[in-house]
């Protein structure tokens, strides 16, 4: 199985629980931003859902790192507020994401 199957087993997203054999570490937030488009978000679902799209792997890969960092071995999601930002300057624009998490770690036998 390569690294990337692995690591998707260890994101859980609302409904979805991880394993009875884990146990509650913390809880944590992690942020992500999509890529720049230039031009507004609330035109077009084709620009939206390509932003979505590489917000959630952005973050997803964020959520790795940081599974990894705190030692964990799973992270349950609870909570997401997704946010549109524009910057007038350069008009563009992007999603920003906020995730609430709880971080799990496989019991030791």
């Amino acid at each position: 199985m390569d690294s990337a199957m692995e690591d998707r087993k260890k994101i859980y997203w609302h409904r979805e629980l991880p394993p009875l054999s884990a146990e509650l570490m913390s809880e944590h937030t992690v942020e992500a931003d999509s890529g720049r488009v230039a031009a507004t978000l609330a035109r077009s679902d084709e620009l939206w859902d390509r932003c979505y799209h590489e917000l959630m792997a952005r973050a997803e890969a964020r959520l790795i790192q940081e599974i990894r960092r705190l030692e964990g071995s799973y992270a349950h999601m609870h909570g997401e507020v997704l946010t549109p930002k524009h910057d007038a300057t350069t008009g563009e624009s992007w999603l920003h994401g906020e995730f609430g998490y709880m971080l799990y770690r496989e019991r030791p036998d």
